[in-house]
């Protein structure tokens, strides 16, 4: 089996990070959305990966590399456009073969892993597999309705009127039967080849679709808000490791993880919290759900609910929260006590004032 990652997009609800960040390498945790996408495919035992990319490419391909230290193999597809998740298929035509894949959706975080999901596609070989959730509101997902023995008995795009709860969430598993289906249909209304037309073009050719429920904990990363919150579940995992530098003036709360070159003084630590290495933390009160990126300096700040990428630096915070700060932007507040939430982006310059 083999895997295809979807790394293209935009990414419009994340702006202004995704002006000059992929936002599948958006961090949760301290670790890029794109590197738990990943970390679940390698955990199936697959090795080679195929990762359609966009815009940001080379980016993505600086990250990541040729796979080695994930224990992959990549290789780079390039979408000129965002032409729809179909549309990547038939572009890794030549890469898939004719070996069955799984298909990930690369700013997915599927944070208990797709292991047995894989193990019971292997198994059985239907056509597709999809992954499914119940959700509050369907309208905004592809929506599974299922047939009276089980499989799917038509997929619909984003239905104003849904007559499921199943939203298709972001992992599909595919034999090379998929192909003839992707190379069938047409671009539906809004100019995309749709993977959901895809599979129903499947399952009206007779093909057999099933469905997986996915019961652990699944976000699709494409807001802020959703950003925080898969942060926030991400944390709660960890367990506390201390390779920092950690002074006895500092007071540790709760699950606190504290990398290697990272120092901490005179401060307050309340899990559950990442600090990453080379950051320095100095008369602060951080957490809880904060992660830290590396090489940030926080001076005089209390931090809550939050991430900070890399290279932050935030002097006389008094009360920051459900905020997240791009790279190497820098945070000062004037004489200010109220609590404060900022969205900035990389390099910004940001001053609060009463």
């Amino acid at each position: 089996m083999k895997a295809l990652v979807l790394s293209g997009g935009t990414g419009t609800r994340l702006r202004p990070f995704t002006y000059s960040t992929a936002k599948q390498l958006l961090p949760v945790a301290n670790k890029s959305v794109l590197q738990h996408c990943l970390e679940n495919i390698r955990e199936c035992g697959i090795i080679e990966v195929g990762i359609v990319v966009g815009d940001h490419g080379e980016q993505i391909a600086q990250f990541i590399g040729d796979g080695g230290r994930f224990g992959l193999n990549i290789t780079y597809i390039r979408q000129e456009e965002p032409l729809g998740l179909a549309h990547c298929i038939a572009l890794a035509t030549d890469f898939l073969g004719s070996e069955d894949f799984v298909m990930y959706l690369g700013d997915n975080v599927l944070a208990d892993g797709i292991e047995e999901h894989a193990e019971e596609f292997r198994a059985r070989r239907p056509d597709a597999t999809v992954l499914v959730s119940a959700v509050d509101d369907p309208r905004a997902y592809g929506v599974a309705e299922l047939a009276p023995d089980g499989t799917v008995g038509r997929l619909t795009e984003k239905p104003q009127e849904p007559r499921s709860n199943l939203a298709v969430i972001g992992v599909y598993f595919f034999t090379a039967a998929i192909h003839a289906s992707v190379a069938a249909i047409s671009p539906s209304a809004r100019g995309e080849l749709e993977v959901t037309d895809a599979i129903q073009h499947a399952i009206e050719a007779g093909g057999t679709v099933t469905v997986q429920r996915y019961r652990g904990y699944w976000k699709d990363t494409g807001n802020p808000e959703d950003l925080l919150e898969c942060n926030r579940e991400l944390l709660s995992r960890l367990e506390t490791t201390v390779e920092g530098e950690v002074d006895e003036e500092t007071t540790i709360e709760g699950s606190v993880v504290i990398a290697a070159d990272a120092k901490v003084s005179r401060s307050q630590l309340r899990g559950p919290l990442v600090i990453g290495s080379g950051s320095v933390v100095s008369d602060s009160i951080i957490g809880p759900d904060v992660s830290v990126g590396e090489n940030c300096v926080l001076n005089g700040a209390r931090v809550a609910e939050s991430i900070l990428l890399e290279g932050v630096t935030a002097h006389s915070i008094p009360d920051l929260r459900r905020s997240i700060v791009g790279r190497f932007a820098d945070l000062s507040v004037a004489d200010h006590a109220q609590p404060c939430r900022l969205i900035v982006g990389d390099h910004a310059r940001a001053e609060v004032t009463p």
